[in-house]
């Protein structure tokens, strides 16, 4: 594929820095970074790529959704495409407050929606989602899958405000002929995620020699996925996905919370009783599962990392590493929300 420049929105955070990193380490292609730099959008994330890249890369500081600031980067640096992952991601901050979920993953996205129809311009817009829209399924039926045309069906204002956003990206490539094509990520893990999400926390917590809070009986199933095997999914759905489709990313890697739980704790050495069980959030999701064969069949991608393993304790090494990037997010906004949520430390 010739080279292209590719405006990233929401690269700042933990999914897109790595998606920058990744496009800019191998391909030939141009990264613009739009990011508004909320709480978990982090300038440090992206250090070192633009001595590494030159003008390879660019950051302009942005919220998808002020129209003109849109306008303004689109004018300027007239991108081939738009990788769109600005969004809140959360679920247990959308319980508390399902607003900014709303604003910005809604009507975020129909604001670069209508920002390309009014250029009547051919970019192609990959949208970047979660396999959340899908509901779950029943722990007893290991046999069953979502695949892309299963019913869209969320159980959290987080899952429910990306299936909003994923229709509104379909309905405008119907409606519209825009070049668009949406991805369905499971759980991501790695590098630069913000200390909230489970395995970040739960290994900032055990660097610290902190109880890590395990919501319910541990039951629930994630597919879990290294966030530069589905970034690479994303990078071939942007390079050949068929437009108007939807490719689901998984890492074909289930594990319940709990036994998440108890590889994080073998990596430290500890037992069971660092685990803090609280209760479970509303609405929890028992199991997510997707099947990935239209992914590997159309777009020629599968997951590398098959070795979970490895994967789980280069990032926990990561975050022993990197200290100095973390500790300041676990301070101020983080620990508030932290103590709210669980009512401790």
């Amino acid at each position: 594929m010739a080279p292209q420049t590719i405006l990233l929105t929401g690269g700042a955070g933990f999914v897109g820095a790595n998606f920058a990193r990744l496009v800019l380490r191998e391909t030939d292609h141009r990264v613009v970074v739009f990011d508004k730099l909320t709480y978990s959008g982090n300038l440090e994330n992206l250090d070192g790529l633009e001595a590494a890249h030159g003008d390879r890369y660019a950051f302009v500081r942005g919220d998808v959704c002020d129209r003109p600031a849109v306008d303004a980067v689109l004018d300027e640096h007239r991108p081939d495409a738009i990788v769109h992952m600005a969004a809140e991601s959360h679920v247990d901050r959308s319980i508390i407050d399902a607003t900014p979920f709303v604003r910005t993953n809604v009507i975020g996205t129909q604001t670069i929606v209508d920002a390309i129809r009014a250029r009547l311009s051919s970019e192609r817009l990959v949208h970047v989602s979660t396999d959340e829209v899908y509901g779950d399924l029943p722990l007893d039926r290991p046999e069953l899958f979502f695949n892309e045309s299963s019913p869209l069906a969320p159980s959290s204002p987080y899952a429910a405000s990306k299936a909003g956003s994923d229709l509104v990206v379909l309905s405008a490539h119907r409606t519209f002929g825009i070049d668009a094509v949406v991805t369905r990520g499971s759980n991501n893990f790695g590098p630069y995620q913000y200390p909230e999400k489970v395995i970040p926390l739960f290994a900032t917590n055990l660097i610290d020699g902190l109880k890590v809070p395990l919501y319910g009986d541990g039951q629930n199933v994630r597919d879990w996925i290294h966030v530069d095997d589905h970034n690479a999914g994303v990078l071939a759905a942007l390079e050949r996905g068929a437009a108007g489709e939807v490719y689901n990313l998984g890492g074909k890697n289930e594990r319940s919370n709990l036994e998440l739980t108890r590889e994080l704790l073998r990596c430290f050495g500890v037992g069971e009783e660092m685990i803090d069980h609280v209760a479970d959030r509303p609405g929890h999701d028992r199991r997510y599962s997707i099947d990935i064969s239209k992914a590997t069949r159309e777009l020629g991608w599968s997951p590398a990392s098959d070795r979970w393993e490895d994967a789980l304790e280069s990032t926990v090494r990561w975050y022993r590493e990197n200290e100095a990037w973390w500790r300041p997010l676990k301070s101020g906004e983080h620990r508030a929300f932290y103590e709210r949520q669980y009512g401790r430390r």
